[in-house]
């Protein structure tokens, strides 16, 4: 029996020793992307950067990433960049619902390069905003909305940075709606 105590009391005292084995990095930590600073352009359109705004609160509350606001011509672009999968990189949508607008579904668009964006009409105290999302990575891939970007990322066996890019626009700019 004194054997039997004895494995069991060295049993417990490896048990409560394995916390403090030092681990080594995760692949997902191993293989994080540096921020590469913001973009000058985005569907050939010079990108000007500008103070955030209030509403911006919704696009930063506990975002794991870097979020910057632009001006491109007649639009706003939200940049938002990330280095790993995140549930934290909410649809444009929502943050929008959160800030208290009524959201519609709208038709998707191409951008310049021929990607698919997802897009929603914003409507708040008599303004419409035609709001488009896009994600993509370095290498050219691109998703039109977050859940389809996730996903992927989760999966994907590279790891990589995104770009989340969210343009805003008055409804009448963006062709009507």
């Amino acid at each position: 029996m004194k054997a039997h105590t004895s494995v069991f009391l060295l049993t417990l005292a490896l048990a409560a020793a394995v916390p403090l084995v030092p681990r080594p990095a995760s692949p997902r930590a191993a293989h994080a992307a540096e921020f590469p600073g913001w973009p000058s352009q985005f569907d050939g359109v010079p990108l000007s950067r500008v103070a955030p705004g209030r509403e911006d609160v919704w696009f930063t509350r506990d975002f794991p990433g870097r979020v910057a606001r632009f001006a491109a011509g007649d639009a706003q672009v939200v940049v938002r960049w990330v280095n790993a999968p995140t549930r934290r990189l909410h649809p444009a949508s929502q943050c929008f619902a959160g800030a208290g607008y009524a959201i519609s579904p709208a038709p998707m668009v191409t951008s310049a390069d021929g990607a698919l964006m997802s897009c929603f009409v914003a409507r708040k105290g008599g303004q419409a905003l035609r709001v488009c999302e896009q994600l993509r990575d370095p290498a050219g891939a691109s998703w039109p909305d977050v859940s389809a970007w996730y996903w992927h990322a989760v999966m994907a066996p590279a790891r990589s940075a995104w770009w989340s890019y969210v343009v805003v626009e008055r409804a009448e700019i963006a062709n009507g709606i």
